[in-house]
């Protein structure tokens, strides 16, 4: 009897068992969901996945191409807005420092603005060719810093014109290396030379001081800001006839802040909004401007009981004397007080001063 019972019961289970696969399988199929059997689904495979993220096999390549996902959260960070009077700072810069360089190393040297871009910068960190040097100045007037750097081939191409070397031969450059004392040291000269040249080009605009910080040949040790800060760099190349290198001028964007509004200027003193002949035009209208005055001579405070037994000749009592002094408004903005009198049949109101404005 018992195993009757065992029986049953485990084919009971079975059924109900079979019934929910039954439910299951019948919601599957009229939702048609996750099926890889069924016609209008798709299963993306490892390679589309990192496309439609924007992720690419070798690491370098992740900065160039941006696409996907990647593209999308990067737009936000690296598109701002255009500083016009930055442009002729650099401008400037590009032609104090060829005249610089010609009296620094006696030679014939032309300087070129190749481009101005604004990044992050970490991604500017990231895209620097190693080996090169790092120089770090400080903006001593806006308490903030900026980053010179100098690639290998003008570090060798400036060294080899200070040192007399020969023209027409191309800079001798040994692979795996570190930087000699002497190379260090005259770039550093190069440096601040081009500071004092940058200080110069910001006069016209305001008066600021590029002090030279530090030299580094590790981009980690050149860390002025954070990776996800915005910076612009401005990329320079320069020429000594048969040799030469490239030279970027990267300032944050945290750097430029308190003279932002002067840089995003069209041309050097420009006002926003304002025009001298309107306001000369508007102040001289002001003028003939007619203006409505009330005079108040007291103010009392009355119930709507009081007043709707007000009939012809009711009297309303005043606590003021006749030498009390009135009030002239204009608007809501008291402005005199004088006091009242009669000439011929006019009222009129002697002006004593100035009133005092309300709280």
């Amino acid at each position: 009897m018992a195993e009757e019972q065992k029986s049953a019961t485990n084919n009971n289970t079975d059924g109900k068992a079979q019934d929910w696969t039954d439910r299951i399988e019948a919601r599957e199929g009229s939702t048609g969901s996750s099926t890889p059997m069924d016609g209008d689904s798709k299963i993306l495979n490892q390679e589309e996945i990192d496309t439609l993220f924007g992720y690419t096999p070798d690491q370098e390549e992740s900065y160039t191409l941006k696409t996907g996902v990647q593209a999308i959260l990067n737009s936000s960070m690296v598109s701002y807005e255009r500083l016009p009077m930055l442009d002729i700072v650099f401008d400037r810069l590009i032609r104090m420092m060829a005249t610089s360089l010609r009296n620094f190393t006696q030679d014939n040297v032309e300087v070129s603005l190749d481009s101005i871009e604004s990044m992050r910068f970490g991604e500017y960190i990231d895209s620097l060719t190693l080996p090169t040097l790092l120089g770090v100045f400080k903006a001593e007037e806006w308490d903030n810093y900026g980053l010179m750097s100098v690639d290998s081939s003008l570090v060798y191409s400036m060294v080899d014109v200070l040192l007399g070397g020969r023209r027409g031969t191309a800079a001798m450059r040994i692979e795996g290396r570190p930087y000699t004392t002497i190379e260090l040291n005259l770039v550093k000269d190069m440096i601040e030379l081009i500071l004092s040249d940058l200080s110069t080009a910001f006069d016209p605009i305001t008066s600021v001081t590029f002090s030279y910080d530090r030299l580094e040949t590790n981009p980690r040790f050149a860390t002025i800001s954070r990776l996800s800060n915005a910076v612009i760099v401005a990329r320079l190349r320069v020429d000594m006839e048969d040799r030469g290198g490239k030279m970027d001028l990267m300032i944050p964007y945290a750097t430029l802040e308190p003279i932002r509004e002067l840089l995003l200027q069209m041309f050097m003193g420009e006002r926003y909004g304002r025009d001298a002949i309107w306001e000369n035009h508007l102040i001289e209208q002001l003028w003939e401007t007619d203006v409505e005055l009330q005079a108040i001579l007291k103010e009392k405070v009355v119930t709507l009981g009081e007043i709707a037994k007000w009939d012809k000749g009711s009297f309303l009592p005043l606590d003021m004397y006749p030498h009390d002094d009135v009030t002239l408004i204009c608007g809501d903005v008291p402005l005199f007080t004088g006091s009242m009198g009669r000439k011929e049949e006019n009222v009129v109101i002697k002006i004593k001063g100035k009133a005092e404005k309300n709280g």
